[in-house]
């Protein structure tokens, strides 16, 4: 048993403790709670938890992508939704697609990714125009932080389209949120 973290308790009551249990995969040491081995990083399904704990204090993980729709297995056309926006705006558009909760999660979200890149996009050009300013110092500048945003978007893209491609619902830490309340409510 360990002691929970909780900096916002009372000194005066007693420390509640949380069960520990083991990986099935690495054997290290987690809480029983916990939706991810801190070891390896696997994710612990509802049968590796501890039989102890009950199911109403397990974290509750996001369904993952299972079986087909339309003619795509449902990971495929979530990580098709990231290439441009018009597998996004298609796969919202046409009847099977629309109507599955995993491809509208990963196509609104590869939409709002995509408005906001370009609001980002006119923000640093705008910037850039600033910047220009300083004579040797500004172009530099603008060239680094140009090259750091791209690489940034890259790897943003990259990470996406490997979520996607393998069934998770990973969300983004602004647009992933908006992105699921969208594709619920549709």
């Amino acid at each position: 048993m360990v002691a929970t973290m909780d900096e916002s308790r009372d000194e005066t009551r007693d420390e509640t403790n949380v069960p520990l249990t083991s990986c099935p995969h690495c054997t290290a040491q987690m809480p029983a709670t916990a939706a991810y081995c801190p070891g390896c990083g696997r994710p612990m399904s509802a049968e590796t938890r501890s039989a102890e704990t009950p199911s109403a204090e397990l974290i509750s993980a996001e369904p993952r992508a299972q079986g087909r729709v339309g003619a795509l297995p449902e990971n495929v056309a979530g990580a098709l939704a990231y290439f441009t926006f018009v597998p996004a705006v298609l796969f919202l558009v046409i009847a099977p697609y629309r109507k599955n909760r995993f491809v509208r999660f990963h196509s609104v979200q590869c939409l709002l990714l995509w408005g906001a890149s370009g609001l980002f996009a006119v923000a640093l050009k705008l910037a850039s125009v600033v910047l220009f300013i300083i004579p040797v110092l500004g172009p530099l500048l603008v060239w680094l932080v140009s090259t750091v945003v791209v690489l940034a978007a890259v790897v943003i893209w990259v990470v996406l389209v490997v979520k996607g491609f393998q069934g998770e619902m990973f969300k983004l830490p602004l647009l992933g949120d908006f992105a699921a309340q969208q594709a619920g409510e549709m």
